[in-house]
């Protein structure tokens, strides 16, 4: 499978190196990146083709199986207008496109590129050292074949699902898009109140990023819900339970179920201002 890429910022090149890890060939694989710094790092990293622009890349298109866009959501409109004149020109069968931008939906590629065999992935961070989770979803318009394309790209940093209905995709980046931030926001509390304790800052670190790590191991492992697992380690009267009775009286599930609802409106307004077709 031949695959090019716009645009090798950090999510590009961490799909690039996963499908090197998974044993493509790097001359399968080509890039359109503009900044020639980290042109230049793609090609001593990984011995790909890189471009400067995407006007010269129509033999690379012309090869491809797969065309993932990856670009900041506000670049998309502009690159799809210039990729739809390379689309067009292609002589055989056209590529899957593949958009890891936040927020586009699959009608506006369809209508920005003239094309309407397009997929929409969200990737998070983790996909960066291969731990990634990616939300799929394609039209009718896609082929089980390009589904198949799609899924092994993505699954080559992580763990993906395929979602059925579009309009769960802000949802699927209010939770694991986003997720990864509201971690990071935990571990910062968790280690600031080890520190308020009296631990050093690095004993803190250690303690609060570990046990965060052994506990959602645990629970990607176990049989059992997260909240068996809870009741579990919670004996009553203990200090856990006094723990988590200050988590209850302040709601912070509820707090957390309304940053995931702000964070989802915000992406369909998003799409909005993006201009959505």
């Amino acid at each position: 499978m031949n695959t090019l890429f716009i645009g090798g910022g950090n999510m590009g090149r961490a799909l690039i190196g996963g499908l090197l890890k998974k044993g493509f060939d790097p001359k399968s694989i080509s890039t359109v990146e503009t900044d020639p710094q980290i042109a230049a790092h793609l090609v001593h990293d990984f011995s790909i083709h890189v471009l400067s622009t995407l006007v010269n890349a129509q033999e690379q298109l012309n090869a491809s199986q797969v065309v993932i866009i990856a670009v900041k959501p506000q670049d998309f409109k502009s690159i799809a207008f210039e990729l739809s004149h390379l689309i067009k020109n292609c002589p055989g069968e056209r590529p899957l496109i593949l958009s890891i931008a936040a927020g586009i939906p699959t009608a506006s590629m369809a209508h920005w590129l003239h094309y309407g065999c397009c997929v929409r992935a969200m990737p998070n961070t983790p996909a960066l050292i291969n731990q990634g989770m990616t939300g799929l979803f394609a039209p009718a318009t896609v082929s089980e074949v390009q589904r198949k394309h799609a899924e092994t790209i993505c699954s080559s940093v992580g763990k993906t699902v395929w979602i059925d209905d579009e309009s769960l995709m802000d949802a699927v980046t209010a939770l694991s898009g986003s997720g990864p931030a509201y971690v990071f926001a935990f571990l910062e509390a968790l280690q600031s109140g080890g520190e308020r304790l009296g631990l050093p800052a690095d004993t803190a670190r250690l303690l609060a990023y570990q046990t965060v790590v052994g506990a959602a191991a645990l629970a990607m492992q176990s049989s059992e819900t997260p909240s068996t697992l809870r009741q579990k380690v919670t004996s009553k009267g203990g200090t856990t339970a006094a723990a988590l009775g200050v988590l209850e009286q302040k709601q912070w599930q509820g707090i957390l179920e309304e940053a995931l609802a702000a964070a989802k409106e915000r992406g369909i307004q998003m799409a909005k201002e993006l201009g959505s077709t």
